[in-house]
């Protein structure tokens, strides 16, 4: 089941999912509108619509051609709609107007209230803000109610699964429910009665899975991100009021903002492109020379900013894992796929001329080995998933440390074999798993060839101690879901992950 949810999610990107459900939402709330079952008619809801696009698309063009940048259509979209959702309809010209100040500023912000390129609260709540705060617009948050609620819940738990960002919205849940429950508990209501009320009424859902999970404003870390959810989740549930303005959804989420903010690397990393190598036929490894040693954990991530001509939907900014060691100061390398309908960004990339600047935005990710030496291993890779293990790998090797590693490797020929003689000069146990018609390529000393897929019953006879073994699996949604899968079968219940999202 979740490997078909992966797969079927996996073809999308984040942008294409999260604008697709958002506007389901829109068409269902004209529908419910024509049908009398919202309180607004649909000449309110049009009229809001257009003003909340159109205030989004002219405030992200004004501020994109001030600073000549180019703007990302889809990205604004989205803006528009959540500012539509949020925001009191109205059909008069002076609720319009507050719902077209509420675009202008959520579009703008992303340029004005922004640091090295990444927009520091989120843009929609930040639109509520100002519209409030100048006295012109007010959010209502009427996207929650009973008839949309199965529509936003399924849409919410959809984006939280496809970011991994399960446990985030968990943490959120409990503090937000749990403070709201017990204030209408305190006040007579019956648990069950108030947590309907919770659901109907309160924006919950809709703030955890379309707002709350807004990659570029999240912080770093796991940790850091399960106290912004929580931080979030106590201002808004509290209710709470700063003088005259109360601190509604919107507030709250622009508060947490701020402390995620706070939590991550705020200085710019100066990356200088010194060269590249084709590692298969559909992947290559990039090197950069960085001004100062970046510093990181092996099997980290970091973020590369790098305006562009033509930019797509999926904007200048791109997530990799990181494959050298900690330790190499003078270079910083990252692996990455290069064939299908790539990005923009990878694509100018891939044609950077020798050095050119490129900026390091951001330093994160919690895919690490056990700290106890003694643990034993299992790291499953599923094509240039291998990535983030090459970094783990040479930082063991660096640190003179000798760990009981066995690296399963999963591709779909022997030509996409990345990094064969950095593995084998590692002295890394493979266990390679290999469609093929025409008989086992000749492997160094220290590989095992196990079949053509990685099933249960395959992986043990490789490695008959699997069920020991602290299981990390990388590569695309699909494969980590059917890997997932085959070693529960084998006996492994706990499998530490990092998925290939392409947001």
């Amino acid at each position: 089941m979740t490997a078909a949810l992966d797969g079927l999610l996996g073809r999308v990107t984040m942008y294409r999912l999260t604008l697709i459900v958002l506007l389901v939402l829109t068409l269902e709330a004209f529908a419910l509108s024509l049908a009398g079952l919202l309180a607004y008619p649909p000449a309110e809801l049009g009229g809001s619509l257009l003003a909340a696009v159109g205030g989004t698309i002219i405030g992200t063009r004004v501020m994109a051609l001030i600073l000549r940048l180019r703007p990302h259509s889809e990205s604004s979209l989205i803006t528009g709609l959540i500012v539509f959702l949020i925001m009191f309809p109205s059909a008069t010209a002076a609720g319009l107007g507050g719902v077209l100040v509420a675009g202008a500023a959520a579009g703008a912000s992303k340029f004005l209230l922004a640091f090295r390129g990444r927009h520091i609260f989120n843009p929609a709540a930040t639109g509520a803000v100002v519209a409030t705060l100048l006295g012109v617009g007010a959010a209502a948050w009427w996207v929650a109610n009973a008839y949309m609620l199965p529509v936003v819940a399924v849409g919410a738990a959809l984006l939280l699964y496809r970011t991994r960002k399960l446990a985030m919205g968990a943490v959120f849940l409990v503090v937000a429910l749990g403070i709201l429950l017990a204030g209408l508990v305190q006040g007579g209501m019956a648990p069950g009665a108030g947590l309907q009320l919770v659901l109907t009424s309160y924006p919950v859902l809709f703030l955890l899975g379309f707002m709350l999970t807004e990659p570029l404003t999240l912080p770093p870390l796991r940790w850091q991100q399960w106290l912004f959810a929580a931080i979030v989740a106590a201002v808004f549930a509290l209710q709470l009021s700063a003088g005259p303005v109360f601190l509604g959804p919107e507030f709250a989420l622009v508060i947490g903002n701020a402390v995620a903010f706070l939590m991550g690397q705020r200085r710019g990393v100066r990356l200088s492109f010194t060269g590249s190598r084709r590692l298969t036929p559909t992947s290559t490894e990039l090197v950069f020379a960085p001004a100062k040693p970046v510093r990181f954990r092996a099997g980290q991530y970091m973020e590369l900013s790098m305006p562009h001509r033509g930019a797509d939907s999926r904007g200048s900014r791109r997530v990799f894992s990181i494959t050298s060691a900690p330790q190499q100061g003078d270079a910083v390398t990252f692996g990455l796929r290069t064939t299908g309908s790539g990005s923009s960004f990878k694509k100018a990339l891939l044609d950077l001329p020798k050095d050119a600047q490129v900026t390091g935005t951001l330093v994160g990710g919690d895919f690490f080995l056990p700290r106890d030496p003694s643990v034993p291993l299992l790291l499953a890779a599923g094509g240039i998933g291998v990535t983030p293990f090459l970094s783990q790998l040479r930082d063991l090797a660096a640190r003179g440390e000798t760990r009981d590693v066995v690296l399963v490797y999963v591709v779909r020929d022997e030509q996409e074999i990345a990094f064969r003689d950095e593995l084998a000069d590692l002295g890394t146990r493979v266990v390679l798993f290999l469609p093929t018609a025409d008989g086992v390529p000749p492997l160094p000393g220290t590989w095992t060839y196990a079949g053509a897929d990685a099933s249960a019953e395959d992986l043990l006879a490789a490695v008959p101690d699997l069920g020991r073994r602290r299981v990390l699996v990388s590569g695309s949604p699909r494969f980590i879901g059917d890997f997932r899968a085959a070693v529960r079968s084998a006996g492994v219940s706990r499998v530490t992950t990092d998925a290939f999202l392409g947001y």
